[in-house]
């Protein structure tokens, strides 16, 4: 039931809801508050004091306005609504005030600061300080934390808005950080000097209103004014998270999220933050050729023409999509070896997602689905790892009362969980009506693709499925390719899977699949970004773009398709990957219907209707997968991510992450307990 309020902020007359924060009021009436400490998406401090408003008619000094409700302000002597000033002498002599507390200790720094330019202190205390200070005393100076190689720290800056500490605590769930101490003597500090254990912890850089915790890659590169900032989608795992790519010339500079409620909402996991150091290195920047069992660079005409001759004299042609290939490229892909009479293959991890059902490979949930949710189901995956910041929503969900169910290995996921089982066993007792009251609607089940990448893998999707129908939840399917649902849309799929499609292949196209093993005396013709395992593995190198460097659709988990842009260009001779198989089509003297990368996206759009539905959730036709016998019941369910920081070539290539998966295995030996 609302709870309608009417409510005057400095002459306008506006109606909200009566659990509304003045704050969030004033937001509403378009009007704009300071504040430090106050974030929409963490719990309320009300310890900056920066949001200070004057109510009329109540106690004769300001109010903190992110910590009073609209329902707590009075009515006039004869029921007028309630005034509130933003702009009264009496708030702009508070704000001077505790502006100039602020700034009592806070270091002039700003010219050797990384936050210098984009600062939430320094716009406050231009648009609502003094222009002068009245405190001559020493300053105190606080000692500086190791929170690891991520985040760095000038904790004499720190004005104790808690914004880190919440984030932490609340929607990271870690325990590290707080504050000890009082007065003069206060400080937000790590316990026991720990690191921080989070693969989010990247985003208290964003939180933090003036320059105490900042980026430690990107520590004195760039002032933000000299940057070109393009929005983007990140590819590191399938939610699709919204980002903006800040390049300075044609290097990546820094990687920061964007705000998009229905999916990521304005987190980013770290692997998506920090892995530009990743497009730098090991880059493919020219074709190359093999010859008596050594590369050499060669000339476009020639890699070309000798990946045509090849392709022309084979038997059977196999084509295999990767990670993190556009939906334009694997259409492209599947159009040319298609056009030789050969098979296209996305499933490269063995997983057992049915073709043509939609309903099978994506689900009918939405990522805003958790939200709501009373119950969640998890079905052989780790989300902490393979969608982190999908898991700090379902951590939000469990804040708000949810319970979580979980059918897998036993992890810590940062929140707690019923932990149903680790086999095949565990989910068939689900079924049948057996899983008692647990699964009451709202509820969803997340099935996780190191449970399909078994041999019953289609059986344990089918059993999915049913649970859902039987305790009418919807069903998502959690992927970890960015670009496996997209693919999948293109058609890019073998009835049989990877085994059928590659099996007796004479010329092997691999665009940009770094996980697998090519058997031998294949011709294999490698197509990507970084000199990971395919390009070893390779007779022929065509070096394409990485995801910041060309267009791209991509498909999120729960089938929502999105539009990634360019920000840079591709190194040395790289070319956007669909230009290099137009070519390639030429050669071969069967050329593609296409010129142009609008021609290629209207004929993709002509065959998959739905993909024109940008940043659109479609509705998929729920297709129940005939049950079918699970597994050996005492086999384990397995999850599809053992090591977060190093899932495909861009991430191996990258400095970072390298550090960043040490520490990870020796805090599970037990060897950072403590630093």
């Amino acid at each position: 039931m609302s709870d309608e309020r009417k409510i005057i902020i400095d002459d306008r007359e506006i109606e909200v809801d009566g659990a509304m924060t003045l704050i969030q009021a004033c937001e509403v009436a378009g009007i704009e508050v300071p504040r430090f400490c106050y974030h929409e998406r963490l719990s309320i401090a009300g310890n900056c004091r920066m949001c200070l408003v004057e109510v009329v008619g109540g106690p004769p000094k300001p109010a903190a306005s992110c910590a009073m409700q609209v329902r707590d302000l009075r009515p006039g002597p004869e029921g007028q609504p309630p005034v509130v000033k933003t702009n009264s002498p009496m708030v702009k002599k508070a704000r001077e005030g505790v502006m100039e507390f602020m700034l009592i200790n806070h270091p002039l720094d700003c010219p050797i600061c990384d936050q210098g330019g984009e600062c939430d202190l320094q716009d406050q205390a231009v648009a609502y300080g003094m222009s002068a200070g009245r405190f001559n005393e020493a300053k105190r100076a606080v000692d500086d934390l190791d929170l690891g190689p991520l985040v760095s720290t000038t904790m004499t800056r720190c004005i104790s808005c808690t914004r880190c500490v919440r984030f932490t605590s609340e929607v990271a769930g870690i325990n590290q950080m707080g504050q000890t101490g009082r007065g003069e003597d206060a400080e937000i500090t790590s316990y026991l000097n720990m690191t921080l254990d989070s693969n989010l912890q990247g985003n208290i850089i964003d939180l933090c209103p003036v320059g105490a915790l900042t980026s430690k890659p990107y520590a004195f590169t760039a002032r933000p004014w000299e940057l070109s900032k393009t929005e983007t989608i990140d590819v590191m795992d399938a939610l699709g998270s919204n980002i903006r790519v800040d390049t300075k010339g044609r290097e990546v500079m820094r990687i920061m999220p964007r705000n998009n409620d229905a999916v990521n909402e304005e987190w980013i996991s770290d692997k998506s933050r920090f892995v530009w150091d990743g497009l730098r290195r090991q880059r493919l920047d020219t074709p190359y050729i093999r010859e008596n069992g050594k590369l050499r660079k060669a000339s476009w005409g020639e890699a070309l023409g000798k990946a045509a001759e090849a392709m022309k004299g084979a038997e059977k042609v196999a084509g295999l999509v990767g990670d993190l290939a556009s939906v334009e490229a694997a259409f492209a892909l599947k159009n040319l070896v298609e056009g030789l009479g050969g098979n296209v293959e996305c499933r490269t991890d063995g997983a057992k997602l049915p073709e043509g059902n939609r309903s099978a490979y994506v689900g009918n949930a939405s990522i805003e689905d958790i939200d709501a949710a009373k119950y969640i189901m998890l079905i052989g995956t780790n989300p902490r790892d393979e969608a982190p910041v999908l898991n700090a929503r379902i951590r939000k969900s469990w804040i708000n009362g949810a319970s979580i169910g979980l059918v897998g290995e036993a992890v810590d996921l940062t929140y707690d969980y019923a932990h149903v089982g680790t086999d095949r066993a565990a989910l068939d007792g689900l079924l049948g009506g057996k899983h008692g009251d647990v699964l009451d609607a709202p509820s969803v089940v997340i099935v996780g693709q190191g449970a399909l990448q078994e041999a019953d893998g289609e059986a344990v999707l089918a059993a999915a499925m049913q649970l859902a129908e039987e305790t009418k939840s919807t069903l998502m399917v959690l992927h970890t390719a960015a670009s496996r649902v997209g693919a999948m849309d293109a058609g890019a799929v073998t009835e049989g899977g990877l085994k059928a499609a590659t099996e007796g292949a004479d010329v092997v196209y691999n665009l940009g699949a770094d996980e697998i093993d090519i058997d031998e005396g294949a011709f294999v013709i490698y197509q990507g970004s970084h000199g990971d395992r395919g390009a070893h593995r390779a007779d022929v190198i065509l070096p394409g773009a990485a995801y910041t460097e060309e267009q791209g659709l991509f498909v999120n988990t729960e089938g929502r398709p999105q539009l990634a842009l360019r920000a840079g260009f591709a190194p040395g001779e790289a070319k956007e990957n669909w230009a290099i198989l137009r070519a390639l089509s030429g050669e071969l003297g069967n050329a593609q219907p296409w010129d142009s990368l609008i021609q290629l996206r209207q004929a993709l759009v002509e065959a998959v209707p739905h993909l024109a539905r940008i940043d659109q959730v479609v509705e998929n036709e729920w297709q129940p997968l005939k049950p079918r016998k699970l597994g050996k019941g005492s086999v384990a369910f397995r999850n599809a991510v053992s090591d977060f920081y190093l899932t495909n070539p861009i991430a191996r290539a990258s400095e970072v992450m390298a550090d960043l998966s040490a520490m990870a295995k020796d805090r599970a030996a037990g060897k950072l307990a403590a630093q």
